[in-house]
């Protein structure tokens, strides 16, 4: 991952929100196409339609070796996973899609995560991830540090009984898909030394975490990144920008 932070101008973040409301648009085509009996590469092929009649291009499959338009996980599966013809969704399922889009040179990134199932237990486990992200997007002011995003990302998901991932962080992104500065959904060293929140930063921030042990493995496809306890996971991520007016969701 590139850790060097590019700031952006005005003139960037407008494209970045360009390309932003159009993503918002397939995230919520794609959410709605979530159902039992479809396949994840259903899931992937529409990804594929929507990107290029929106006029922008699948970031994903500008990472070397990656093939896909989305990553799609279920289950215990948390993030990176390929979008397999021979994975069907069923009732019960926790099902969790990653997309992201290029537009006139800018990278955008988003994911979400639906529960198949009426299962209490379920819904309040990806409400806490929602209200993760929404407690960790008000921190995105100038001023505060990236320490306070991660630090409100854990205290929802702890409170609730979850294990915050550590293994993997949120991002800048822009011109490049991963940019500076990693985001970890959990505190680590001391305040004062996380990189500070500035005017013109675009953070891609993920709520990653899990119903057990906070422990991955990476499977056998060599992508796919799941809960070595088998346990449920869930993925929640908006693209936000800083701008003098505060935290401007472009994802959303």
């Amino acid at each position: 991952m590139e850790n060097k932070i590019f700031l952006k101008t005005p003139s960037d973040i407008s494209i970045m929100a360009e390309g932003g409301k159009k993503l918002s648009k397939i995230k919520k085509a794609l959410k709605e196409s979530i159902s039992e009996g479809v396949r994840a590469s259903d899931v992937d092929e529409l990804a594929q339609k929507l990107i290029e009649k929106e006029g922008g291009k699948p970031s994903f499959m500008m990472v070397p070796g990656y093939k896909w338009a989305t990553c799609v996980n279920v289950n215990d599966g948390l993030v990176h996973g390929i979008p397999k013809k021979e994975v069907v969704f069923k009732k019960g399922d926790i099902v969790s899609v990653d997309v992201g889009f290029f537009y006139k040179g800018f990278h955008t990134d988003t994911s979400f995560t639906v529960g198949l199932t009426s299962d209490g237990g379920v819904e309040k486990f990806l409400k806490t991830g929602r209200l993760a992200l929404k407690k960790a997007i008000h921190q995105v002011k100038v001023g505060k540090r990236i320490f306070d995003i991660s630090k409100a990302i854990e205290d929802v998901v702890k409170t609730q009984g979850y294990s915050p991932i550590k293994a993997l962080v949120g991002h800048g992104v822009g011109r490049g898909l991963h940019e500076g500065p990693q985001i970890p959904c959990f505190t680590q060293g001391k305040k004062e030394e996380s990189p500070e929140i500035i005017l013109g930063m675009v953070l891609a921030i993920e709520v990653m975490y899990a119903q057990g042990s906070e422990e991955v493995e990476i499977n056998e496809d060599g992508w796919t990144i799941s809960m070595r306890d088998g346990k449920i996971s869930a993925l929640y991520e908006e693209t936000v920008a800083i701008t003098k007016h505060g935290p401007l969701v472009l994802t959303g």
